[in-house]
């Protein structure tokens, strides 16, 4: 805590006192540039100005940032200014601040040296007490962030606030540091020392906002900078640069939170965007349906059967994936917005989902009046084959919806949604009974010439391409969980090794199958940098495969963590043994020397190991790891 002895503290060079100059006038220009923060008139010379106690109340209020009441405003006798100044000093003590052997009266008198004394301890108190780095504080920690900054700068070398700044590199160093925009430092002259400081000087004042507390000639024309007025000065680069640095961050956190916020406002526009031309297309279709005129003419309804099939296999078919498109984009938006904490996304009225499912059911329904009035014209009989025909096909689009909209609303744990995705799964494999059986009934109308269902819009080849491409998304998503699963439980590696391999993995599973060949196996491997010999990798792909043709995603995984961390296991303590015996069947002194074993292994080890049959030197590591491991 900042204090002491003023007067013992007041000695600080018995050879001369030009450091009281120094330390005057640098006080004073710390003092102008506190008072001016009040637009309060500068100081001539603290030492003289304090003496009626008011500048001295004023600079305590601003740095305190407290009042310390009624005082005198214009004091005209000694009793009034010594008032003024025991109401600064009690301030002072009031902060824990000890001063000892100084009264009123010094300041009143302008005790020169008393008073700098004083003002050095208000300097480290309210400037540089708060410093902090690396658990160290004050002027230790003032050191050592000077240290740091300048470590790349070979030509400076802080280890003092004295004559490490004479040069002028060091204030160089600092600013180029944290604002290399304001001044070449390779091009500095590193012998020019006024130069360079008086550079140093005037950008911080002019850019960076930091007083002119030192003089050139205060730096570089005296044998020893006086440390507290270099240490003052220094103190306004530290608070300058911290305050630069929480500006910065602040700046790049609401960059960054702009950029999410643009990027969700951009998704959500292209998401009221997209609906609203998809419901008007719709709406559209609609409404060109409701003003069709139909003649019980069969060309002519032919005709119209004809464009309503075009309709289904293209402009329907483009509106079901902008459908599925949005359903997917809407879900993206709302993972984003819960990834950075906002709140949900709320469609306006009118293009929510339930307004475009409500659009999406009257087009079904439009589309089934639509296909029922053509159908009237050129089918009037047969109707319970149509019946039959229209419930299946209905029935397996049921299913169908209930599934998208299962998986659309899938979240959760990945056990959970694993879980769900493969219950859908079993919910899809009765379709393709489903889907053959209204072949057959298809065949059954086609011999009854009935082309057309009153029951229906879904033909076979709709259902058929729906089915497949449901069950396809089906066992993609839950490929991708599993391997999610896999990659989760791998907790051995760090997740830079787990992406490379789930990357490299799906680099080489050109056809997407989860699954790997022998050739594309051994090429992930190679691309990873573990090679093996045609024989290892034979041996390799063998054990892996298990008798399958491929490599699945966990089992390469797996392998991958395994080869990658260490075990104690019976197989890779063998290959080691063999990699240290140089592939012999067993393992000498010399063979155990020359590897990266210490002397008290390599003691243990011939001291268990039995002797070679084969070897008059040699140790049988076969049997010693039958013996340990009991096989």
């Amino acid at each position: 805590m900042p204090g002491g002895n003023l007067r013992a503290n007041s000695r600080h060079s018995p050879a001369n006192n030009s450091w009281e100059a120094v330390q005057s006038k640098t006080f004073t220009k710390w003092v102008n540039a506190r008072l001016s923060e009040q637009s309060l008139g500068p100081l001539e010379d603290i030492c003289k100005d304090f003496s009626d106690g008011t500048a001295l109340i004023h600079l305590l209020e601003i740095i305190g940032d407290a009042s310390l009441g009624r005082f005198n405003h214009s004091p005209r006798m000694r009793i009034q200014k010594v008032e003024n100044v025991n109401l600064a000093l009690d301030f002072i003590r009031s902060r824990k601040i000890n001063l000892t052997n100084i009264g009123a009266e010094d300041i009143v008198d302008s005790n020169r040296k008393l008073i700098l004394g004083m003002i050095w301890i208000i300097i480290l108190r309210f400037t540089i007490e708060d410093i902090s780095q690396e658990g160290l504080s004050a002027m230790d920690g003032l050191l050592l962030w000077c240290q740091r900054k300048t470590a790349p700068y070979e030509e400076v070398s802080v280890q003092d606030f004295s004559y490490s700044w004479q040069d002028g590199l060091a204030f160089c160093a600092l600013i180029h540091r944290h604002r290399p925009d304001l001044l070449d430092y390779n091009a500095l002259n590193k012998r020019d020392f006024r130069g360079n400081m008086a550079l140093a000087f005037d950008v911080a004042e002019r850019y960076l906002g930091i007083p002119r507390l030192l003089d050139v000639e205060d730096v570089c024309d005296v044998a020893k900078p006086d440390e507290r007025s270099v240490m003052t000065y220094v103190a306004q680069y530290f608070h300058a640069f911290s305050s630069l640095s929480k500006a910065e961050t602040a700046g790049r956190r609401l960059g960054k939170f702009a950029d999410v916020m643009q990027s969700v406002f951009d998704m959500q526009h292209d998401y009221d965007a997209r609906v609203s031309r998809l419901i008007a297309a719709v709406r559209a279709q609609q409404k060109e349906w409701s003003h069709t005129t139909f003649e019980a003419v069969y060309a002519k309804a032919r005709q119209q059967s004809d464009a309503f099939n075009k309709y289904k296999a293209t402009l329907k078919r483009s509106w079901t994936h902008e459908k599925i498109e949005l359903d997917t984009l809407l879900g993206n938006i709302q993972t984003k917005r819960v990834t950075y904490n906002l709140a949900p996304f709320v469609p306006r009225a009118g293009l929510t989902p339930q307004d475009l499912e409500t659009v999406w059911n009257e087009l079904a329904a439009a589309e089934v009046r639509h296909r029922k009035t053509i159908n009237q014209y050129i089918r009037q009989s047969r109707d319970a084959l149509q019946k039959r025909y229209g419930a299946e096909a209905n029935g397996i689009q049921s299913v169908l919806n209930s599934i998208a909209h299962a998986l659309a609303a899938l979240c959760g744990e990945l056990d959970d949604q694993l879980a769900t995705v493969k219950s859908l799964i079993s919910k899809a494999r009765p379709l393709g009974a489903a889907l053959k059986r209204l072949s057959d009934l298809e065949a059954l109308c086609a011999e009854a010439n009935i082309d057309e269902h009153d029951y229906t819009v879904y033909s076979v080849g709709d259902l058929e391409y729906d089915t497949e491409m449901t069950m396809k998304a089906l066992e993609k998503k839950a490929l991708f969980i599993e391997n999610q699963s896999a990659v989760r439980n791998m907790t051995n590696l760090t997740p830079a090794q787990l992406e490379e391999f789930e990357s490299t993995f799906r680099y080489f599973d050109r056809d997407g199958s989860n699954l790997l060949s022998d050739s594309e196996f051994r090429a992930a491997l190679d691309s990873l940098g573990h090679s093996f010999s045609d024989d290892e990798f034979a041996l390799l792909y063998e054990q892996l495969a298990c008798g399958e043709d491929m490599i699945t995603f966990e089992v390469y995984i797996r392998f991958l963590v395994e080869l990658t961390e260490d075990q104690t296991t019976p197989e890779q303590l063998l290959q080691s043994f063999r990699v240290i015996a140089g592939d012999k069947e067993y393992v000498t002194h010399e063979d155990l020397r020359l590897s990266d074993l210490s002397p008290s292994s390599i003691t243990y080890l011939l001291k268990d190991m039995p002797v070679s049959d084969v070897a008059k030197h040699g140790y049988d590591y076969l049997a010693y790891l039958r013996k340990v491991f009991q096989r």
